[in-house]
């Protein structure tokens, strides 16, 4: 008997037309149910016989497509009777209170995953609006009622940007170890604070909140949180952390610049952060951070407006008082970032003074086609003791065949004729290299530069040839020394993964 979609074929000429799957024990027919994509197929497949709607009620997993009447989500749950390991719902412009019916229902039987998502069409962009306006609107909008999900252990909610959310105010997420909240705003009298700490959520470790509104303060109390990602919080004022567990702490476009905001962080077992975001040390105390092996500042424009108080100015005297907090960390990545048009911009990275001292260097460059090696340069510059370096060129964005008239980015020169000595540097990897002229005299220039250089993978960009490719595979090859051992790699199309081509100059054997 063939099945497709979840609907069942008329049987064929030589079969009896038996309902011989109806005879197998409950357990096979809950495994052959679960194969079926959505709760909807398994319904349909239950006409077989009133044993299998019977089965339908006991599985563990439910999932719901995306619709624009959720009502019957509701009364799916309702006749549904057992445990639920996972329940994955998509709803299309959902009104608050449909949400909140279907929700009161699996409360009760949920003792693993939820994950909800509602499309608003057309608002994709309105999680990143921080206008006023829409901040006195989210008070008086309705919000979907989060019931305290005791048994659940994973809770991912998306709302689409223009939903609100009210958080329960009294009960435990005891088992509670995920929490992902994005585009939303945040109604009613508890407090996100409140809802996430060791008291009421005691096993929490994963806590994402994206690209919310009306979230103006928060406090982490956690004494089990190890991961914290806080990204496109509009209009965040003021942030507390005292996570003694935390290991990763992710904070990216939240606080709003030129109004103080105020962060207080006590992370002693932190190891990764990943700090986008304003910083400010007359008002930010970050702690100690012995353990802090990953740093992730924000990213440093090469160019711009160099006027005192500008915002380019502004934003690079920023991340420079932030990177002097770090004298010494085992891995740095340095995000290099270029304007479309910097014809009248004037150079900035003399004005960075200070990187800390780190054993790998990661620089992530956007580049918008310009010539980056002044920047690199500037960069290596202060980090001769690099002994790990990996350059990702950006390659979502096509590159200029030529840069306009006038324009600067080559600007200054110094980096092709000064010595530069890496005396430290054994491994370098290149990602997404178009072969561009200036890229090529750049790789040439570190080749110079690596005095005990051991290997170099580099990873062409997949809009050149391979042919282009072995050419300049070549041309690097005679540059560099016997010892360094150099593989090139393609990127076989958009999706960015990569395939090997070919390498040459193994290392020398110590004999």
């Amino acid at each position: 008997m063939e099945q497709s979609g979840g609907e069942l074929a008329e049987p064929s000429d030589a079969g009896d037309g038996e309902d011989r799957l109806s005879g197998l024990p409950d357990d096979i027919l809950v495994l052959i149910l679960l194969r079926l994509d959505t709760a909807t197929s398994t319904t349909r497949t239950s006409v077989l016989s009133r044993r299998w709607r019977r089965v339908w009620a006991l599985l563990p997993e439910l999932r719901f497509p995306f619709s624009s009447d959720p009502h019957h989500i509701a009364s799916a749950l309702t006749a549904h009777e057992a445990a639920l390991r996972l329940l994955l719902v998509g709803t299309m412009d959902a009104a608050p209170e449909s949400v909140a019916a279907w929700l009161r229902v699996a409360t009760p039987r949920l003792s693993g995953r939820l994950i909800f998502v509602n499309r608003v069409p057309g608002t994709e962009m309105s999680a990143y609006d921080d206008s006023e306006d829409e901040e006195e609107d989210a008070e008086e909008s309705s919000a979907v009622e989060l019931p305290c999900l005791e048994g659940a252990t994973f809770v991912n909610i998306n709302l689409g940007g223009f939903l609100g959310l009210a958080l329960p105010l009294a009960g435990v997420f005891a088992r509670l170890t995920d929490l992902h909240l994005s585009c939303l705003k945040f109604h009613g009298p508890c407090r996100l604070d409140d809802a996430v700490s060791s008291v009421r959520s005691p096993c929490l470790q994963k806590l994402s909140v994206r690209d919310v509104r009306g979230l103006f303060s928060f406090s982490v109390e956690s004494e089990s949180l190890l991961q914290l990602d806080l990204r496109h919080v509009v209009r965040l004022q003021q942030l507390a952390i005292n996570a003694p567990a935390l290991k990763e702490l992710k904070l990216a476009q939240c606080f709003v610049r030129n109004n103080q905001p105020i962060a207080n962080i006590s992370a002693p077992e932190l190891v990764k952060l990943y700090w986008r975001d304003v910083y400010d040390p007359s008002s930010m105390q970050l702690g100690k951070m012995a353990r802090l092996q990953h740093f992730f500042p924000n990213v440093l424009l090469v160019h711009g407006d160099a006027h005192h108080g500008s915002f380019s100015w502004s934003h690079n005297h920023n991340c420079h008082r932030f990177l002097q907090q770090f004298q010494v960390i085992q891995s740095l990545t340095v995000s290099l970032g270029y304007l479309q048009n910097i014809s009248n911009s004037q150079y900035l990275m003399e004005d960075i003074t200070f990187l800390p001292r780190c054993a790998v260097l990661t620089i992530m460059v956007v580049n918008e086609g310009h010539a980056f090696g002044p920047g690199f340069y500037h960069v290596l510059r202060l980090c001769t003791g690099v002994k790990g370096l990996l350059l990702v060129l950006d390659g979502d964005l096509e590159a200029q065949s030529a840069c306009p008239s006038g324009c600067t980015c080559d600007q200054p020169t110094n980096w092709e004729t000064e010595q530069l000595l890496l005396n430290c540097l054994k491994g370098v990897q290149i990602i997404g290299l178009k072969g561009s002229e200036h890229e090529v005299a750049f790789v040439k220039q570190l080749l110079n530069w690596s005095t005990v250089l051991k290997s170099m993978a580099i990873t062409f960009d997949c809009s050149i040839s391979a042919n282009t490719a072995l050419e300049l595979f070549h041309t690097f090859s005679s540059f560099s020394m016997p010892e360094t051992h150099i593989q090139v790699y393609m990127y076989s199309d958009l999706s960015k993964e990569s395939i090997y081509l070919f390498a040459a100059k193994a290392p020398r054997c110590d004999s």
